[in-house]
């Protein structure tokens, strides 16, 4: 059946099927989830294993090692690279893209399961991955209350058993990660003296807590009609039952006097923290971090104000009695909002100008109106084929429905404009409805299909830069096929209904002053210049060589630079800033707090958010965390558009510090890690670590001449 004349003849059955197309597309539009990127699934997978006190060397030897030995063989790895530092074993592997995760999971936990020997103090290993769906959508700070002297780092109980758990509890919330704490732990302090005047050692004490604290199943026993299962329950409750245990009993014969020495007797016990492994700060008070991480497919928004109504309630029923505030640092929808604002934005201009466009030139209200409405009908129908193909609604796929907008009405106007120009000829409107798109149905189509061809290649690759921009080909794709669908259906039905009478179509349109005028000289240039063209065949190797020529000159003078991505206007500084090796946390605290104190000044909450004429933007937020190998730096602005001239503010004071290296730069807004997409890595390996440090050093050094920092430091 035609579709040109069946949509003519049955105008009620088009209308139906756009309402529907809408009605539909509204209701996909509330299941397709919102956020930020889009999911970018990385075939890489971490194991951590974490062992709580160990050197490094330890960490190497006795986890890192063992590991690797069995995954070195795992299948479809590409790279595999270690980390072993303090009290943890990190491995990275990187697998073929294309390749099965849940099938890799599965594989790497079965290799896993073959290293035995781990010290007894040794957490099991953890296996996580790797993706954009890890990113935390939200960073919520806690502060101590004026006035609430005790240790930030002593809330991690606090943390872990209400604010953690409240977190998670909210619909859509994988996991919250808390960082800045120290776990409650039972300490056993033994006195060196007391030990040597009972003949004992560290390791008995050890060997005997060991072994009491330990439930251990004693049988059953049966009696008369029933059965007692036995059992030692021997697990430590409290402090006095460390402190009984017995390390000694010798027996006096000749007194008959038994002799008991316990561990009160060598030792004090007490219930303490676990020391701080990192150091936070947040605009110089001491502080700790909760982060919320999103589930997949979740809807950032919707996530987003169920912590928010969270965050309430602990900062009303819970935090006050523990004598702390929260405070939301981060929050991922102000992009959200500030993308889906400016797509609305773009459809609201976008469709007015287009209007008034085809309002100047065809000079007919009611064709206006139909070209008009192949914008709504395709940009949300598109979202019917989001849904189904399990998109998600992110920069880039509103980046795709932004370029639709002015896409979707090409379609539509070239048919419209043919079957006016048949009506102005004098055919019916059922009549010039039917000719006009049939004429041109044939261009239309290639039209559209060129441009689908074009996205063909993203849609099926594999790699990262396909997962990345499969958003936006199937937003573009989508609309633009539709609206060619629109074209030879929607736009003939209701042409033959608008279109009736001579009101509808004028023989000799209105003029307008100007625009007329200016239009009618245009064509008299364009055609002239096109006679004297085609007359000669040199001018027109003429003409083409030139045009080619400055076309190709301007490209490439106006060539922008290229980038895998851009940056975004994200308004976060991130900076990592590795001190020499071997440096205690007491020391990279130092460090940043000398940065924290030389920076004060710009912060907002003590000077004020107006900045000095010619000097930088103020610090909105101001934090930094400290650990013993590394210390990461971040700061937002009060006036985000001026946030990267807050990079060289930082930089000064962070490399003035001897033997000190690090990176600040502006947070991508498409980064899944700190240093964002303008990354480039170096890895030094060999055989001795002195000799590896000693050719980074010089590697750096020449790296920096070639690629100076943006502050010249």
């Amino acid at each position: 059946m035609n579709p040109i004349r069946a949509s003519i003849e049955r105008p009620t059955a088009v209308v139906a099927a756009v309402l529907m197309v809408l009605m539909f597309g509204l209701l996909a539009l509330e299941t397709i989830p919102i956020q930020l990127t889009p999911d970018v699934r990385r075939p890489v997978l971490q194991v951590t294993t974490n062992w709580g006190g160990a050197a490094p060397a330890e960490v190497e030897r006795e986890i890192t090692n063992r590991q690797e030995e069995v995954l070195k063989g795992l299948e479809g790895v590409v790279e595999m690279k270690s980390n072993s530092q303090d009290g943890r074993a990190q491995i990275t592997l990187e697998f073929n893209v294309g390749l099965n995760l849940d099938r890799a999971l599965l594989l790497l936990a079965n290799r896993l399961d073959r290293v035995d020997g781990y010290p007894e103090e040794a957490d099991e290993p953890v296996i996580s991955t790797s993706g954009t769906e890890d990113n935390p959508i939200a960073w919520f700070i806690l502060k101590r209350v004026p006035g609430n002297e005790r240790a930030v780092h002593t809330y991690r109980d606090f943390i872990d058993d209400v604010v953690r758990d409240r977190i998670e509890r909210v619909p859509g919330v994988s996991r919250s990660n808390f960082y800045g704490g120290g776990e409650r732990e039972l300490r056993v302090f033994v006195d060196p003296e007391r030990l040597a005047r009972y003949r004992l050692t560290v390791p008995q004490v050890v060997n005997s807590l060991r072994a009491a604290n330990a439930s251990v199943s004693g049988g059953d026993v049966a009696e008369g009609k029933r059965r007692y299962v036995v059992r030692t329950d021997g697990e430590f409750q409290t402090a006095e039952h460390v402190r009984a245990v017995v390390l000694r009993s010798e027996s006096d014969s000749a007194s008959g006097r038994v002799g008991r020495v316990t561990v009160a007797d060598v030792a004090e016990v007490a219930f303490g923290h676990k020391d701080a492994t990192a150091h936070i700060r947040n605009l110089g008070d001491d502080a700790l971090a909760v982060n919320a991480v999103r589930e997949a497919d979740a809807n950032v928004i919707e996530v987003m104000d169920g912590l928010r109504a969270a965050v309430a309630e602990l900062a009303r029923d819970h935090l006050p009695r523990q004598g702390l505030s929260i405070k939301q640092v981060y929050d991922e929808t102000v992009y959200i909002d500030s993308s889906i604002s400016l797509v609305q934005q773009n459809i609201i201009v976008g469709g007015i100008l287009a209007a008034i466009i085809l309002l100047i030139f065809l000079r007919s209200p009611r064709a206006t109106l139909v070209i008009s409405l192949a914008i709504p009908v395709s940009v949300v129908g598109s979202f019917v084929a989001m849904a189904t193909m399990g998109r998600s609604l992110n920069v880039i796929s509103l980046a795709g429905i932004a370029f639709a907008v002015g896409m979707v009405v090409d379609a539509a106007i070239v048919v419209l404009e043919n079957i006016y120009r048949h009506r102005q000829q004098g055919l019916s409107p059922k009549e010039a409805a039917y000719q006009g798109a049939k004429e041109v149905w044939g261009a239309v189509l290639v039209s559209a299909l060129t441009t689908v061809m074009v996205f063909i290649p993203i849609l099926v690759m594999e790699l990262e830069v396909g997962q990345l921009f499969r958003d936006i080909a199937v937003a573009i794709s989508v609309s633009v096929m539709l609206s060619l669908l629109v074209s030879v259906t929607v736009i003939p039905a209701l042409s033959q209904r608008l279109l009736r009478g001579d009101a509808a179509v004028p023989a000799k349109p209105r003029r307008v002053p100007g625009v007329d005028a200016f239009a009618e000289t245009f064509v008299r240039l364009v055609m002239a210049f096109a006679r004297r063209v085609i007359r000669s065949k040199p001018v027109a190797l003429a003409v083409v060589v030139v045009i080619c020529g400055v076309t190709g000159l301007a490209t490439w003078m106006f060539l922008p630079k290229l980038d895998y991505l851009p940056t975004g206007n994200r308004n976060l500084i991130i900076g990592y800033i590795l001190p020499p090796p071997g440096y205690n946390l007491e020391t990279t605290t130092g460090i940043a707090e000398s940065l924290e104190r030389e920076i004060e000044h710009l912060w907002a909450s003590k000077t004020g958010p107006e900045s000095e004429p010619g000097g930088p933007p103020k610090m909105e937020h101001f934090f930094f965390v400290a650990f013993r190998g590394l210390t990461i730096v971040g700061a937002t602005a009060v006036e985000p558009e001026r946030v990267g001239e807050l990079i060289p503010v930082l930089s000064k004071p962070v490399f003035r510090e001897p033997g000190t290296f690090g990176v600040i730069n502006k947070r991508s807004l498409f980064g899944r890690n700190f240093s964002g997409s303008r990354t480039i890595e170096f890895n030094v390996s060999g055989p001795d670590l002195e000799t590896i440090l000693g050719v980074a050093a010089r590697a750096t050094g020449m790296v920096l001449t070639v690629l100076p920092r943006k502050d010249g430091t």
